[in-house]
């Protein structure tokens, strides 16, 4: 059976980490983060990441504005938080309401205040190997692999999904670790045949339960980034989370695998987090 690799307790010591760092160095961060519209799940997920930033020393601002806010309303306080010079990060929760175009607005965020990593100058950089606000779900991927192997050098990886927020920058960073990496996606061909040959395969596409067991290569580490909420057909009228991947069957095979939930979730919050202290560092040292 596989290694579960524990998403939660690498999250929990990146953030003790993170907070002895901010003592240390007598730190302020400060975390802005942008919420339009009435969404629950951005507002659980901006209350979990407002609690987080607490524990780490992090000040943390949520700023709301109703789903009826112009895509003007949301630049000028993107234009506020830039020059507030008690703001390191600025987050903006996505999705956003129809009216306005997320690319505007990620495009208008200072990029040394980009913690999400999603800024083009942040995406550039990455992709020539540049320091740079590195996206934190991605990010959070990385760390849990170097839980399951301490050289990435060599190995074969397939990363299944080409999204701007994971599949492309992951791909990157396994390219920066010295591995061999293939993007697959729908229109791939033979996708068993393909994730077969991975030594790491990286699940990032919203489908759950749609990687088998069968696809694993034995001794594969598997990184499942998915977060599907399906009927729990052991609970009428109940819900669960599942993952990219069906989770029992590849456990068999795999040497290594992360759980949904308890996986990469808690990784993308406590890297957001890392990425806004580094923020902070900079303009310190700067």
């Amino acid at each position: 059976m596989a290694f579960i690799i524990d998403g939660k307790e690498v999250a929990r010591k990146l953030r003790q980490q993170l907070a002895e760092q901010v003592a240390a160095e007598k730190l302020s961060p400060g975390l802005a983060v942008v919420l339009v519209g009435e969404n629950p799940a951005s507002q659980v997920y901006v209350r979990n990441k407002a609690r987080a930033a607490g524990e780490v020393g992090i000040t943390s601002d949520t700023h709301r504005l109703s789903a009826e806010a112009t895509q003007d309303d949301v630049l000028a306080l993107i234009e506020k938080l830039n020059k507030d010079k008690n703001v390191n990060g600025i987050l903006v929760q996505l999705p956003l309401p129809p009216q306005i175009d997320a690319l505007t607005i990620i495009a208008a965020i200072d990029p040394e205040k980009d913690v999400d990593g999603f800024h083009p100058v942040n995406a550039g950089r990455l992709s020539i190997g540049m320091p740079c606000l590195v996206p934190c779900t991605p990010q959070g991927c990385m760390l849990l692999l170097r839980e399951a192997l301490s050289n990435l050098e060599g190995k074969r990886a397939l990363v299944l999904g080409r999204s701007n927020i994971v599949g492309k920058p992951v791909a990157q960073l396994l390219l920066q670790a010295n591995c061999t990496v293939t993007i697959a996606h729908s229109r791939t061909k033979d996708l068993p045949a393909e994730c077969l040959s991975a030594d790491i395969l990286i699940a990032a596409i919203g489908k759950p339960a749609f990687v088998r067991g069968d696809w694993i290569k034995d001794g594969a580490v598997v990184i499942d980034v998915g977060i599907n909420r399906i009927d729990d057909p052991a609970q009428e009228g109940k819900t669960k989370l599942v993952g990219d991947v069906d989770f029992a069957a590849a456990q068999t095979r795999a040497a290594a695998i992360t759980p949904v939930p308890g996986g990469v979730g808690p990784m993308t919050i406590a890297c957001l987090l890392k990425n806004t202290v580094e923020s902070a560092r900079k303009r310190t040292s700067g």
